[in-house]
């Protein structure tokens, strides 16, 4: 039986959206119909979240690309910004990669503040600031815009590279009038495709940035990314074109579905959650006023048993996921991203009120 995925991803992708990676008959990469494709992509991307920064799609997880731009800007030094798991990661990663990163760190269930942010940057000159706007493994959306902002007034040579996986496409960011100057995510969250792409947006300063920095690595080299786009809209590296049929075929969904009336539903799905999870005596994980549009962490004040839970939603047809790491059985959490709406998601908590009852 399929389960309907109600989990932070990869999340529930649609039948048309499955059959689209059929759509043509295999071509090669270096062939004028992929070019048309990537080009058409890259447009519809573009147009989507109106930005004019270069656009790239990477065949790989956005883990690949959080390391890709660390390798690409920075020399020495970054900040991470750290309140669970996913931005943990990010600064590992960094220092897996020989740079030198000092954090700010906050209880997980906490956001991190701009204030926060401000105080380490009159401290400490910084290449790059890393910031998770949306931290899965916690279900806390973090102020990009206000921390954005901080970052520009204080050190406006600091570079803001952002991890939005779990969050472009379902909470609204403004690219460009936000200075941000690299935003990634995989496309098997918000943009509800299968696992393997990564669509990242880079600024032209972030690509100054680049050219200065040495060992940039080969797969996901920016400048190299760009060189084969303005060559032909190409990639140096081999793409996963069946997955890009899916994303281009996504594209223009969104586009009919307009991205405010996106972000509305996404917005609509987690009040709805929320509610429910404190109408059923639960509590909210999230700091109050920081409670992500795409994932509600609900903490497990009434100790349910969160396996048997998953396993009767299973016989039912659905799935969510246990807290994540340290949360596991303290936590669950309850996705509602990409294409799922507001009648897939009540259909999800009338099955659980009656597994538990309400």
């Amino acid at each position: 039986m399929h389960k309907k995925l109600f989990i932070p991803g990869p999340t529930e992708v649609s039948h048309d959206v499955l059959l689209a990676q059929a759509r043509e008959p295999m071509f090669g990469h270096r062939m004028a119909e992929f070019s048309e494709l990537y080009h058409r992509i890259v447009r519809g991307l573009k147009e989507l979240f109106e930005t004019n920064a270069h656009t790239m799609v990477f065949t790989s997880s956005a883990t690949g690309v959080m390391e890709g731009t660390i390798r690409n800007l920075v020399n020495r030094t970054y900040l991470s910004t750290v309140n669970g798991s996913f931005s943990e990661r990010w600064f590992k990663i960094g220092v897996a990669n020989g740079k030198e990163g000092d954090r700010i760190d906050v209880e997980w269930g906490k956001a991190i503040k701009p204030e926060m942010v401000a105080d380490a940057l009159k401290k400490k000159h910084y290449e790059a600031v890393l910031v998770t706007y949306n931290e899965t493994s916690t279900g806390v959306m973090n102020p990009l815009k206000e921390i954005a902002a901080v970052v520009r007034e204080i050190s406006p040579d600091t570079l803001i590279l952002v991890d939005a996986v779990s969050a472009l496409g379902g909470a609204p960011v403004e690219i460009d009038e936000w200075g941000v100057d690299v935003i990634f995510a995989s496309v098997q969250k918000c943009f509800a495709l299968p696992p393997g792409l990564t669509v990242t947006f880079v600024s032209e300063r972030a690509i100054e940035k680049a050219k200065k920095v040495e060992n940039r690595g080969y797969y996901f080299d920016f400048l190299l990314m760009l060189k084969y786009w303005e060559r032909n809209f190409q990639t140096p590296a081999t793409p996963a074109i069946s997955l890009m049929w899916a994303l281009d075929h996504q594209i223009q969904k969104m586009k009919a579905e307009t991205m405010e009336r996106r972000y509305a539903r996404h917005a609509e799905m987690a009040s709805i959650a929320r509610k429910w999870a404190i109408d059923r005596g639960f509590e909210l994980f999230a700091e109050p006023g920081y409670e992500s549009l795409t994932v509600t962490t609900v903490k497990n004040t009434r100790e349910i048993d969160v396996p048997a839970l998953n396993k009767e939603l299973a016989v039912r047809g659905f799935a969510i996921s246990n807290g994540y790491g340290k949360l596991k059985n303290k936590t669950f959490r309850i996705g509602h991203m990409g294409d799922l709406t507001v009648g897939d998601l009540k259909s999800l908590l009338a099955n659980i009120d009656e597994i538990i009852g309400d």
